[in-house]
């Protein structure tokens, strides 16, 4: 009997509606930002919980306008005239409402992994995890929807949740990382352990994932939410009332001392798997990460042609090279950790940009020379890199090539000139005392010391 109830409540009310709305949205807010997540499954996650931030407000109105009904068709005496509970009634339109938002979101996920598959090489089992949170928020949103809809039976109710829902889970987190302004500068505060009760997630790298103790205690909070929802809404007495909502006060009362602040930054830890290397041995060693294992085809070329550039001019010239296994530096809590340094036979280089389909975007020209210019550079923590250091480096990188630097587009006269003039100084010196002058730029960045670096341009530029 329950069966059949929810099956017509799947094909007549308003559930199948708003799935299809959820659907729609969510398809159209990950397909239309595919480079953010293309061959990166940990990425697709967590943009599928970044734009909870949208579908979690139209669950809510979803619910509400579904709690509405029996006020809207003038039953709600008549039903509560019956000897029948009102939670056998209310499970199977509940029920009706959670199947569609959950397969509207599981859908999106599907459609989006269409741009994973092909070039991704990892699949994170906390993946499953970090999505699976996402799929607790949508049917506690959308059971609460439905209980404030029965309490406020207006037309006006759905629209107000939606922008209640928007102002929570968009605004909040951004309130709540506002700058301390002092006398002396803007300091950013580390988000509140509260900011992880909202499911939406935010600025994640591609080398990290959510610790699946956090991931944990926020679905045990969401569970303790869905169940309060579910209560409230069969509730008909002030003392089920009560009742209802105390699981999510247990919940909120268990996991709040529990996870860490910082939000997201707090929550990420480094996947050791992602960061692991991926080698092409076909010739001078060339790395990627696992988590980007898709870009090494289009890596390999480069890399080796930069390092034939930097043999034929440099001595002990590096013989590998591999893609950074550093965490961004706006990704980390802690941004004064140190990396550990590579060897001197080894240069580091950025992750190339990633296209729509997962594949390394080389167009523009930009990756050989950032190869060259990363002989020139050793992951030492979070220096800042200083103007005169950055204008080193591409004199640096123009001598490997022997060629002037190639001008960037916005640079004003004066600058071209000054790097023109800094090559052609050193250039004119003898090959001897150039090829010595480098060796020892290339120890000093080594041992993360740019004197000798800066010490190529003229006096008037450092």
């Amino acid at each position: 009997m329950t069966g059949r109830i929810l099956r017509i409540e799947l094909r007549r009310s308003a559930a199948l509606g708003t799935g299809l709305l959820l659907l729609v949205t969510g398809a159209a807010l990950l397909l239309s930002s595919t480079e953010f997540f293309a061959g990166r499954w940990m990425q697709l996650a967590v943009l599928a919980r970044s734009m909870l931030m949208v579908l979690l407000p139209l669950a809510l109105a979803g619910g509400a306008w579904m709690g509405r009904r029996d006020a809207r068709h003038r039953v709600d005496e008549l039903f509560a005239s019956t000897v029948r509970p009102r939670w056998q009634r209310v499970v199977p339109t509940a029920s009706a409402l959670a199947v569609t938002v959950v397969t509207a979101y599981i859908l999106v996920f599907v459609i989006a992994a269409g741009w994973v598959v092909p070039t991704s090489a990892y699949f994170p089992t906390a993946t499953i995890i970090v999505f699976a949170v996402g799929v607790l928020a949508l049917i506690a949103a959308g059971w609460l929807g439905m209980a404030a809809g029965r309490a406020v039976p207006r037309v006006i109710t759905a629209p107000v949740l939606a922008v209640v829902g928007f102002v929570l889970v968009g605004l909040v987190p951004e309130l709540a990382t506002a700058p301390d302004t002092g006398a002396e500068i803007a300091q950013f505060r580390p988000e509140p352990a509260g900011v992880l009760l909202l499911p939406t997630i935010t600025g994640l790298d591609d080398f990290q994932t959510i610790a699946t103790r956090v991931s944990l205690l926020q679905a045990l909070w969401l569970v303790s939410l869905a169940v309060t929802g579910l209560l409230l809404l069969g509730a008909v007495r002030r003392r089920a009332i009560a009742f209802a909502v105390l699981p999510a006060v247990l919940g909120v009362a268990v996991a709040l001392p529990l996870l860490p602040v910082g939000g997201a930054r707090g929550a990420a830890v480094v996947d050791p798997v992602a960061i692991e290397l991926v080698c092409d041995n076909d010739g001078p060693q060339v790395c990627v990460t696992r988590a980007h294992a898709g870009l090494l085809p289009a890596v390999v070329g480069p890399a080796r042609q930069a390092l034939a550039t930097i043999a034929a001019k440099l001595p002990n010239a590096p013989v590998r090279a591999v893609e950074t296994q550093q965490v961004s530096y706006w990704a980390r809590l802690d941004r004064d950790q140190a990396p550990p340094r590579h060897s001197a036979d080894t240069i580091v280089f950025d992750t190339p940009t990633i296209d729509r389909g997962g594949r390394a975007d080389l167009s523009g020209d930009y990756f050989l020379p950032s190869l060259l210019e990363a002989t020139w550079q050793q992951e030492c923590g979070d220096q800042a890199v200083r103007g005169d250091v950055y204008r080193a480096r591409m004199v640096a990188a123009a001598w490997l090539t022997g060629r002037p630097p190639a001008p960037q587009q916005g640079w004003a006269p004066e600058e071209v000139a000054g790097l023109e003039s800094a090559y052609q100084a050193l250039v004119s010196l003898p090959e001897v005392e150039q090829r010595r002058r480098m060796a020892a730029v290339r120890e000093g960045v080594l041992d993360c010391r740019d004197d000798e670096l800066v010490a190529i341009l003229p006096a008037e530029q450092q």
